[in-house]
């Protein structure tokens, strides 16, 4: 079973968050939503507490098979702020192991020197990217080598129903696809 490691911090985008969360658990894929210290509960951008599993520090990159940060500005500067993350964000990178972002979060990934040269996010966060490649509006999700990126909450399903087609394959990709309704996601 392929596993997954989603950090939350507070200010988290949570449709982002929440989507990616439910649609790889029902994809099979294990996900281990962690915490940034030893709080258990995390809030979000609009004051909605999600209890996370496990805290950051006690995971190691040969544990996982990706990393998916969710957005939300507060969140995604606590994200890119966070030792425990940049670290393992270095790590997946050097390992060729898989790394996602949505919306405000490719700006983690570019503080790590992992985000590649076609990239995604949230309109504008690409000013403070502030680096060459960014894909606009042309793709909900856009992949680079092993960095997946989309562009905000309304392409949360289509940005994980990508991440279970990565992980888990077409046949499952397209079970889930077809049973929340996304047909209007499009092929990456």
């Amino acid at each position: 079973m392929s596993k997954v490691l989603v950090p939350l911090a507070n200010g988290f985008e949570e449709i982002e968050a929440v989507t990616i969360i439910d649609i790889l658990r029902r994809g099979g894929v294990e996900v281990l939503v962690a915490s940034l210290d030893d709080s258990s509960l995390v809030k979000g951008a609009n004051s909605i507490v999600v209890q996370t599993d496990i805290e950051i520090s006690t995971i190691t990159a040969e544990s996982l098979d990706m990393i998916v940060l969710p957005g939300g500005w507060g969140g995604t500067y606590a994200l890119a702020d966070d030792a425990n993350v940049q670290r393992l964000l270095q790590e997946m990178d050097a390992k060729g192991k898989n790394i996602a972002a949505i919306c405000a979060a490719p700006y983690a990934l570019n503080k790590a020197g992992v985000l590649k040269e076609k990239y995604t996010c949230y309109p504008s966060v690409e000013e403070e990217i502030n680096k060459e490649g960014y894909q606009g509006d042309s793709a909900m999700v856009v992949s680079d080598a092993n960095v997946m990126t989309s562009r905000g909450p309304a392409t949360a399903i289509c940005f994980a129903l990508e991440i279970v087609k990565k992980l888990q394959g077409e046949e499952t990709y397209n079970t889930i696809k077809s049973g929340v309704l996304a047909t209007y996601c499009e092929e990456v």
